[in-house]
């Protein structure tokens, strides 16, 4: 492993049975609050896409940083500005202005919605999405439909935390990205 992940992954904190009994959640508050773990953090990603994920593009760049609500907007911003790339928001139903698409996923209590203002990319703009945990892919998959509904292609999907025992991959449209690996 990586110094820098095992580095970021030591910074960690888990919280057993939260938020319900048999979850054990992994806090990623403490890489934000030292500012030697975010810029590892950024840093790390900012180095991924831009020695492996912009090979996929044919015009070798990254046009737009799709964050997720409400953790990805912590991340996005930040790879966008180093990327020169725009960053776009994903949001939970009824929170942005004008005209917006949407598409619906499950959660372990029912269905939400996502929305993405309707003119946040143009067909052909190459795109990653970024959050700070994938569990079984179904908010990022819902991102990507977003992504695709405007003509964006989504090349890699991102994030700090992967629940590999529930296979997010096998739902999404692009490659999958993760620092740590949970496996159980």
């Amino acid at each position: 492993m990586p110094a820098d992940v095992d580095y970021l992954r030591g910074l960690l904190r888990a919280f057993p049975d939260y938020p319900k009994k048999g979850i054990v959640f992994l806090d990623i508050f403490p890489l934000l609050r030292d500012p030697i773990a975010f810029e590892t953090l950024i840093t790390h990603f900012v180095h991924h896409i831009t020695s492996h994920t912009i090979a996929q593009s044919p015009s070798k760049k990254i046009d737009v940083v799709v964050g997720l609500d409400a953790r990805g907007f912590l991340l996005g911003p930040l790879i966008a500005m180093r990327l020169g790339a725009a960053f776009v928001p994903v949001r939970k139903k009824g929170k942005l202005p004008g005209e917006t698409i949407h598409a619906e996923y499950e959660k372990e209590y029912g269905v939400d919605v996502f929305e993405m203002q309707a003119d946040a990319i143009t067909p052909g703009q190459n795109v990653v999405i970024i959050d700070d945990l994938v569990a079984t892919g179904g908010s990022a998959k819902a991102a990507g439909e977003l992504v695709a509904k405007l003509g964006g292609k989504t090349l890699e999907y991102l994030f700090i935390i992967e629940l590999t025992f529930l296979k997010p991959s096998e739902k999404l449209d692009a490659p999958l990205y993760s620092i740590v690996k949970v496996d159980d």
